[in-house]
């Protein structure tokens, strides 16, 4: 046998459990932007890098290995922590002026994780009718998007509408591809809350989270019991939603950016407004497949 052949029969090495541990910060803090980023939610970004069925399972059995779940996810919740204060201060500075270009970046994610996705959706085989479950959802979640983008509505925004807004950020964990901040952008929300996130104005940021836990606490259950009764199903379902939503991004979010006022707001022509897209595009796609081989390389111990 060959130094080559042995080399690849050997079992992959778990990677340490420091570096374990800031990967799964890194990732909390993206899944964290995808919470506020629009076009995207955090559930899509939970999915792309591979934590969210295992989120829905601890979520929906809080008692089992409680202590041991929870600081497995720790890292996860500092992470979305992080990113949702650090993007909320970027949405106030730039993002606004240059919303299509980074909304690239994360379309970038989606499209390079892909392969890997569609590996995982199909772990424990294919059925017939997933190819159907998987375009029926892709369309639905993209004319919904769609049409939501053109209705866009101003609600004062209070206690009640807070709480509601935060149940909304849940579904977009429980329900990948549901973006809740094209919904807070259509009811004109979407910059009050990342501005009462970035000044730590407690009368928004708690009737969130008290609203996010709620939801989510009353669908991972459900998720859970629909992943053990069809994972392939519940999996084709989800990738749909990733790429249906992913695409509607572009003519909600990306194609806009490209009308003679938005191109003078930027300061861009139309051609370095396509080529910022198509690098950052780019960039996102091949950091995130990189990734994605990574992890295939270096898997991590499973704790649930």
């Amino acid at each position: 046998m060959t130094e080559q052949e042995v080399e690849e029969t050997r079992e992959p090495k778990l990677i340490s459990p420091l570096a374990d541990w800031f990967i799964r910060l890194i990732k909390g803090c993206f899944v964290g932007i995808g919470f506020i980023l629009p076009g995207l939610s955090g559930g899509v970004l939970a999915v792309i890098f591979g934590i969210y069925d295992k989120l829905i399972l601890f979520l929906a059995n809080l008692r089992h290995k409680f202590m041991k779940n929870l600081l497995y996810f720790l890292p996860v919740i500092i992470g979305a922590g992080i990113g949702i204060v650090l993007f909320s201060v970027v949405v106030e500075k730039a993002f606004g002026k240059y919303a299509a270009q980074f909304v690239c970046l994360f379309v970038g994610f989606v499209a390079g994780t892909f392969p890997s996705l569609y590996k995982t959706a199909g772990k424990q085989g294919r059925k017939s009718s997933d190819k159907w479950i998987f375009i029926l959802s892709a369309l639905a979640i993209f004319l919904l998007m769609l049409v939501g983008g053109q209705q866009l509505t101003e609600v004062t925004p209070n206690i009640l509408i807070w709480l509601g807004s935060g149940l909304l950020m849940g579904l977009g964990l429980i329900v990948p591809g549901m973006s809740p901040s094209n919904f807070l952008i259509y009811f004109g929300l979407y910059d009050k809350m990342a501005i009462g996130i970035k000044d730590f104005d407690f009368a928004v940021i708690i009737p969130l989270i008290v609203g996010f836990v709620i939801c989510v606490l009353l669908f991972s259950k459900l998720a859970s019991m629909l992943f053990k009764k069809n994972y392939s199903g519940m999996y084709h379902f989800i990738l749909g939603m990733v790429v249906g939503s992913s695409l509607a991004i572009f003519p909600t979010v990306v194609f806009p950016a490209f009308t003679a006022d938005q191109l003078s707001i930027t300061g861009l022509s139309f051609g370095g407004a396509l080529l910022f897209c198509l690098v950052l595009f780019i960039v996102g796609a091949i950091a995130s497949y990189l990734f994605s081989k990574l992890e295939d390389k270096y898997p991590r111990e499973e704790i649930l």
